[in-house]
C-alpha cells in the first residue's frame, strides 16, 4: 500500500471515530443530563404577559437570584409587588384591565429590566419599556382592524437650528396618490418630553385611529406629519431636571417653534400636497408637545385654525399665560374667536398637570376666548391621549 493511501485510511478512522463517539473530539464534552420533550413544530409560543377574556393579566419573570422585583404598569401610580415562586419565578396578576395599550417594565433589585419574552418595545430618551394590548369587543379606534390603510413615511434632514440631524414622520391617508392634484388639510401632532418622533405611532397608535376614523366617515382624510418636538437637546441632556430652568424650557419652545416654521413645514410642503388653507391646517400634541401646540398655534393664528393640547406641560401662571401669548386680550377675543375654529384643552383628572391645564382654561375664558374644555378620568399617560385624538381628530377640517 502506498504512503498516501495509509494516510488516507488513517484520516478516515479518525474521522469516524469522531462521528461515531463525540467524547473523542474533546474530553469536556457536554453530556445531556436530561432527556427534553420535544416541542411540537405547530405549538404557538407563550403570550407574555398572559391575558384573560376580561383584561385580567399576569405578568411572568423568571430571577431566581432576586431579592425584590416589582411591576411598573402605565395607568397605576404606584410599582405592584410580584411574588416569588419555588422555581424561582416572579409572578401578579393585575384584575379588569380596559382595552388599552399598555406599557410596562420589572424593578429588580433597583434596575428597570424588560420583559424578555415580549418583543414589543416602546422607546424614548430615558428608557424602554415593553407594550401589550388588551384588546376590546368591539375593537377600540387604536386597534387595528380590516379597513383600507394609509402609509407611515420616515424622513431625515439635518436642523441648522437644533444642531442636529433630526426626522420627522408623515402619515399619509389611504388612496393617498402623490400624482393627483388633491390638496390635503394637515395636521402637525406633536410628541411629549423624553419621546420622539416615532412615539404617536409606535405607542400613541395615530395612523390606526387616523385608519378607522376615516373608514368609518367620522374624520377628513388628511395628513399628519409628528415631527422630533426640540428646539435644543440641552433638555434632554439635563433630564427632567431641566424643566426647573424656565431658561432652558423657554429656550426649547422657542427654537422648536423656529425649526418648525423654518424647516420642517417648508421642507413637507415640499414633499406632500398639503393644502394653502389656514382653514385646513391644525396643530396639536401632548405634554411638553401640548404646551409647544397651544403656543405655536395660537401665535400663530394666520396658519392655523385648530388648535388642541393634552394634559399639556406648565406654561406659567397668569403672568405666565400673558407673556407666553400676547396677543390673547379681551379686545382680540372677537377677532380670535372668529379665526379659532376649534380650540381643546385637555387633560386627566388624575394628572399632576389638571389644575394648570384648568387655570389656563380659565385665564382663556377671562379673557373673552371659548375653548373646549376636557376632562376625562385618568393619568398622564397614553390611555388619555389616545382617547383625546379619537375625540379631537373629528372635529378638524369641517367648517362651522
Amino acid at each position: 500500500m502506498s504512503r498516501s493511501s495509509v494516510f488516507l485510511s488513517a484520516v478516515l478512522v479518525i474521522v469516524l471515530c469522531c462521528g461515531l463517539c463525540p467524547g473523542a473530539a474533546g474530553a469536556q464534552a457536554a453530556k445531556p443530563t436530561q432527556s427534553v420533550a420535544p416541542v411540537p413544530l405547530d405549538a404557538a409560543p407563550p403570550s407574555y404577559p398572559e391575558l384573560q377574556p376580561d383584561g385580567t393579566a399576569v405578568f411572568r419573570l423568571a430571577m431566581p437570584n432576586a431579592a425584590k422585583v416589582e411591576l411598573r404598569l402605565e395607568g397605576t401610580k404606584d410599582p405592584l409587588p410580584m411574588s416569588k415562586g419555588p422555581d424561582g419565578t416572579w409572578s401578579v396578576t393585575v384584575p379588569g384591565l380596559a382595552p388599552q395599550y399598555y406599557s410596562y417594565s420589572f424593578n429588580v433589585d433597583g434596575t428597570e429590566v424588560l420583559d424578555p419574552h415580549n418583543v414589543s418595545i416602546k422607546t424614548s430618551f430615558f428608557s424602554n419599556q415593553n407594550i401589550f394590548l388588551v384588546p376590546g369587543q368591539p375593537p377600540r379606534s387604536w386597534e387595528a382592524v380590516n379597513v383600507p390603510h394609509g402609509v407611515v413615511h420616515h424622513h431625515y434632514y439635518h436642523s441648522n437650528i437644533v444642531g442636529i440631524n433630526s426626522e420627522y414622520y408623515v402619515y399619509t391617508p389611504p388612496g393617498f396618490d402623490p400624482g393627483s392634484k388633491q390638496k390635503y388639510p394637515v395636521l402637525y401632532l406633536l410628541h411629549g418630553y423624553s419621546d420622539d418622533p416615532s412615539a404617536w405611532t409606535g405607542m400613541g397608535k395615530a395612523n390606526v385611529i387616523l385608519d378607522n376614523l376615516i373608514a368609518q366617515g367620522n374624520a377628513k382624510p388628511m395628513i399628519v406629519v409628528m415631527p422630533l418636538g426640540y428646539g435644543t437637546m440641552k433638555v434632554i441632556a439635563r433630564g427632567w431636571s431641566a424643566w426647573n430652568d424656565r431658561d432652558l424650557v423657554h429656550r426649547n419652545y422657542s427654537r422648536f417653534s423656529d425649526a418648525l416654521f423654518q424647516e420642517v413645514m417648508p421642507l413637507v410642503k415640499k414633499q406632500y400636497p398639503l393644502s394653502d388653507k389656514r382653514e385646513e391646517h391644525a396643530v396639536a400634541g401632548l405634554s411638553m408637545g401640548g404646551a409647544e401646540s397651544l403656543l405655536v398655534g395660537l401665535n400663530h393664528l394666520e396658519d392655523f385654525a385648530y388648535v388642541g393640547g393634552f394634559s399639556s406641560a406648565p406654561l406659567g401662571g397668569q403672568s405666565g399665560f400673558a407673556s407666553s401669548f400676547p396677543g390673547i386680550t379681551a379686545q382680540a377675543a372677537s377677532d380670535i374667536n372668529t379665526k379659532l375654529r376649534v380650540l381643546w384643552v385637555a387633560c386627566g383628572t388624575e394628572d399632576g398637570l389638571f389644575e394648570g391645564n384648568q387655570k389656563f382654561i380659565a385665564w382663556l375664558k377671562e379673557n373673552g376666548l371659548k375653548p373646549t374644555a376636557i376632562q376625562t378620568p385618568g393619568m398622564h399617560a397614553w390611555m388619555v391621549w389616545r382617547d383625546n385624538l379619537t375625540n379631537f381628530a373629528p372635529l378638524l377640517f369641517q367648517g362651522k
